[in-house]
């Protein structure tokens, strides 16, 4: 008889609520000590995961990133010895992934499996140990502490990336043309910027900062790639799946008001003053939403015995902006994980186009860029395959040090599009990483 094989990782986790208390700053728990290289983070509002140093990681790159990535995990979970005495939504083995937006991008598509994950969620705070030998069966707490941390800050300098902000609306203005010629229905096109520092920039400044002034966007950091996305892709929690889609943009200005204006009849009239209702009456926003949405549907409903697709959208207010946003929501076939629900969603025409594979080959023409991972999917995963996968938005990916970052802006172009008014959207999505690395 064939022996079984040894695990392959070994994984404790225990609540420490009664240590470090319910409403603890998770980021205060990491050590000062930890290199901000070695830091994953999915953070919103009051809960979320962050995680340091490196026990497993796997990476790839290709058309087959996603297939191999899964199957790497489901190898690491079948052998895995995981003691979980929390059980909620994040708890026990978790690896965190960020994936190339195109097949054949030179950045590698990672997954990281972190030595030290501490999680908050529905009133637990939590602490998993992972070690490629067996655990004690009694975690060490004494190094459970809040570390006395400030954000770090250091002079930056910006730069344009791949093309000028002046070039930008001469890009648009073609990607407009080839759509009234009927090439394509819908593409979005991005453009980077270059952030150099005078000193290694601190991820878990950026974290804090995104985390503290977008709380309601989830907040990632994986493997050198950090932002804060407002888009989910997919969760999947037990055979639910959930989509959020956002397109269409309008500047938000200082005025706080109702995240769904249509539920406010007192504003009605309003539509010259108050952007919210610009955006929910805008031809070309609501145009631009709905091949987003279509494309979600078209994608996710073949794993779904269910899809519920909302008929309108709401408008999203975020500090900078407000987005036209649908919740798509389905009861997901047996056997999916949330890995493989992303990928049969990435891309959606929120940051690809219609069709999609028209819109690729337009985006690799006109943006003169390799994109690497930005807005491609960023998230968790747990071993049961439920997890959360964002889209790698308002983001940045250092380059080759830590004082270099290439930050990530962009927007769907349709036939109604105005290249000036689509650099202005470029530069509003630029803000929440410029506020993270401490530019105004």
């Amino acid at each position: 008889m064939t022996a079984t094989p040894p695990p392959i990782v070994h994984a404790q986790t225990v609540d420490i609520s009664d240590v470090v208390g319910a409403d603890v700053d998770l980021l205060s728990l990491i050590p000062a000590a930890i290199p901000g290289e070695s830091i994953s983070a999915w953070l919103r509002e009051d809960h979320g995961l962050v995680g340091w140093g490196r026990c497993l990681e796997f990476r790839s790159t290709g058309p087959d990133r996603f297939a191999e990535a899964e199957a790497w995990w489901k190898d690491i979970v079948a052998r895995a010895d995981v003691s979980d005495a929390v059980g909620v939504f994040g708890s026990g083995l978790v690896t965190f992934g960020t994936f190339s937006f195109a097949d054949d991008s030179e950045h590698e598509s990672v997954l990281v499996v972190p030595e030290v994950i501490l999680g908050r969620r529905d009133g637990a705070v939590w602490r998993t140990d992972i070690g490629l030998s067996a655990l004690d069966t009694e975690i060490e707490r004494a190094d459970l502490a809040q570390h006395q941390w400030s954000p770090q800050s250091t002079e930056v300098q910006f730069t344009d990336g791949s093309i000028t902000a002046q070039g930008w609306p001469e890009v648009v203005a073609k990607a407009v043309s080839r759509i009234q010629s009927g090439d394509v229905e819908k593409v979005v096109l991005a453009r980077d910027i270059v952030a150099q520092a005078e000193h290694d920039i601190d991820v878990r400044t950026l974290v804090a900062r995104l985390n503290s002034r977008y709380a309601a966007t989830w907040t990632f950091a994986v493997d050198g790639i950090v932002g804060a996305t407002p888009e989910m892709l997919v969760r999947l929690r037990d055979a639910q799946a959930r989509s959020r889609v956002l397109a269409g943009t309008v500047r938000r200005d200082s005025r706080p008001g109702p995240s769904r204006p249509e539920a406010h009849p007192e504003l009605e009239g309003h539509h010259s003053t108050d952007p919210r209702l610009r955006l929910i009456s805008s031809d070309k926003d609501l145009e631009e939403h709905e091949y987003a949405v279509r494309s979600v549907a078209e994608a996710l409903g073949p794993h779904c015995t269910h899809l519920d697709v909302p008929t309108e959208p709401f408008v999203l207010e975020l500090p900078d902006v407000y987005h036209l946003a649908s919740d798509l929501i389905g009861d997901a076939v047996t056997g999916a994980t949330s890995l493989r629900l992303a990928a049969a969603l990435h891309p959606s025409a929120a940051v690809c186009g219609t069709p999609r594979n028209i819109a690729a080959e337009l985006i690799t023409e006109l943006e003169e860029m390799d994109r690497g991972r930005y807005a491609g999917p960023v998230g968790w995963m747990d071993t049961n395959g439920d997890g959360d996968w964002g889209i790698a938005l308002r983001c940045g990916e250092f380059c080759e040090n830590r004082t270099k970052i290439r930050l990530f802006a962009g927007g769907g172009i349709v036939a109604a599009s105005k290249p000036d008014a689509e650099l202005a959207e470029t530069e509003i999505k630029f803000a929440a990483m410029r506020h993270a690395l401490g530019a105004s």
